[in-house]
C-alpha cells in the first residue's frame, strides 16, 4: 500500500520561502564579502542551487557554490567531502544549506570539512526545520518550522515539476 502524503508546502509557497531565505543571508551579509552557498548532495544541492538564482538578483553578485557530499544514512563511515579546493573558502562566509533539519545529525557530519578552514562565518539554512535535535545544530535561516511525530517524515521534491513542493507523510 502507498503512503498518503500530504502537500504542506506547493510550488509557490516553496517560492516564496526561499525568496525569503535569500533576502535574510543578504540582509546578514551584505557587507561581507564573497559568499558561498555550500548544499548537501542532493536535495540541499537543489535549494542551494534555487537560492543562488534569487541571491544573485537581489545582490547583482554571484555566490560560489561548493557541493558537499556524504553518506547520508551512515555518515560515520566514508569521508565528507567538497568539490572545490578548501583554500578557495578562507576567510568567506559559508551557507551551509540543507533541505530538512531533523535531528541534525546530517549537518552536524557536513560541518566537519568547515572545522579544519579559517572562514569568517559559517551560517546554516534549511527550507523545513523539524525540531527533533539529536545533535547541537541550529538553522539561522528556516524557510518552515514544523513540529512532527517522530514517525511521520517530511518529503521536499525540487525535481519534478508535476509534484515540487513539500510533503508529509
Amino acid at each position: 500500500m502507498l503512503e498518503q502524503q500530504n502537500l504542506i508546502l506547493d510550488k509557490a509557497q516553496v517560492n516564496q520561502k526561499i525568496t525569503r531565505i535569500a533576502y535574510q543571508i543578504y540582509e546578514n551579509n551584505f557587507q561581507e564579502g564573497e559568499i558561498v552557498f555550500a548544499g548537501i548532495w542532493q536535495s540541499g544541492y537543489l535549494l542551494a542551487q534555487m537560492l543562488e538564482g534569487i541571491y544573485t538578483k537581489i545582490t547583482g553578485r554571484p555566490p560560489k557554490m561548493v557541493k558537499v557530499s556524504l553518506n547520508k544514512q551512515t555518515p560515520t563511515q566514508g569521508e565528507v567531502s567538497l568539490d572545490c579546493n578548501p583554500e578557495d573558502l578562507v576567510n568567506k562566509t559559508v551557507i551551509l544549506i540543507d533541505d530538512v533539519l531533523n535531528t541534525g545529525r546530517t549537518l552536524a557530519y557536513s560541518l566537519k570539512p568547515f572545522f579544519d578552514i579559517r572562514l569568517d562565518k559559517l551560517q546554516v539554512a534549511v527550507l523545513v526545520d523539524r525540531s527533533h535535535k539529536k545533535f547541537p545544530v541550529a538553522a539561522d535561516y528556516v524557510g518552515y518550522e514544523l513540529s512532527t511525530t517522530l514517525k511521520e517524515h517530511i518529503n521536499v521534491e525540487l525535481e519534478d515539476e508535476a509534484s515540487f513542493g513539500v510533503y508529509l507523510s
